[in-house]
């Protein structure tokens, strides 16, 4: 994205903002009506311009992806407070000690709990991260191939992802958003590709413009957001049918009631059909390479 490119004979924007840095000071000049435009950020924030800014987030991000040549992306969503084994190994033995040595205190049982819990979810943690490595490591690492991994650019599952494939030696891309908690990227987001949003919309658009698979995780509110989304949009036909992989069928049963949406009337079952559970990194990366093989030979016979 060359923002100093000319467009004819006519000067470039950023010529132009080089150019206006240069004038005589006046009150006309120093008022906030003489700024061009589109330096005036009192201007480009304000409420009237939520338009303009929506078109922005939506494309800066397409921009450089094309210009990083990322064709196809799988999509991996999960959630942010899932720790990785060592750590949720450390916090639980803490917790335990704590808990041992004032015994019958119910905020330290609470505490020893919730770390037991997060200890055995840990293990999505290694799932997701070996998931990544594994499709990155078959799928090859071209940025054009299907391996780039795609996340929510956070920690937990998303750290994961973005780690596994980053170990392979792939490009993998993070989709940040602007929040009150946990919106610092990962540090295994391939730099040129980590982006910041505003808008939870036109960040769920770049999840699924490039998507080749969807696997989601474990996860919470934004996790089934961005999931019923994505079903929502195969369902309507929005968008093509695509592997969607739900990690974990207990998790999912547990959370999910899908059966009983059947049985009401408010989906068909058919589709259930749209999603199909997977137990193991390497399940899921064979589901989602036999989709890809067939997409190809498909295309191949037109």
């Amino acid at each position: 994205m060359n923002s100093g490119k000319k467009a004819g004979p006519f000067p470039s924007a950023k010529q132009d903002a080089t150019a206006a840095e240069h004038y005589v000071i006046s009150p006309q000049t120093e008022a906030a009506a003489y700024k061009l435009a589109y330096l005036d950020a009192d201007f480009m924030l304000s409420d009237e311009l939520r338009p303009v800014r929506l078109q922005l987030e939506l494309l800066k991000p397409e921009l450089l992806q094309q210009q990083a040549g990322i064709e196809n992306t799988v999509v991996v969503f999960g959630s942010a407070r899932i720790p990785e084994p060592e750590q949720a190994q450390a916090a639980l033995a803490k917790a335990l000690k704590a808990a041992q040595q004032q015994p019958g205190d119910p905020e330290l049982e609470r505490a020893l709990n919730k770390a037991q819990r997060a200890e055995q979810n840990s293990r999505y943690y290694a799932e997701a991260r070996k998931f990544a490595q594994t499709l990155a490591n078959r799928a090859g690492h071209n940025g054009q191939s299907a391996c780039v991994v795609i996340t929510g650019g956070g920690p937990g599952i998303m750290e994961a992802a973005n780690r596994g494939a980053t170990e392979a030696g792939s490009k993998t891309i993070g989709l940040n958003i602007v929040l009150p908690m946990e919106q610092a990227p990962n540090p295994y987001i391939t730099p040129e590709l980590c982006f910041q949003f505003h808008y939870f919309a036109i960040r769920k658009m770049h999840f699924l413009m490039r998507a080749k698979a969807l696997i989601a995780f474990p996860g919470g509110f934004g996790t089934l957001d961005e999931l019923f989304e994505a079903l929502t949009l195969i369902q309507t036909k929005k968008i093509e049918q695509i592997p969607v992989l739900l990690f974990g069928r207990d998790y999912w049963e547990r959370v999910i009631n899908f059966q009983a949406l059947v049985e009401e009337g408010m989906i068909s079952a058919s589709d259930l059909l749209l999603f199909h559970y997977v137990e193991t990194a390497e399940e899921a990366c064979q589901k989602i390479l036999d989709y890809c093989q067939r997409q190809a030979a498909a295309n191949n016979r037109q």
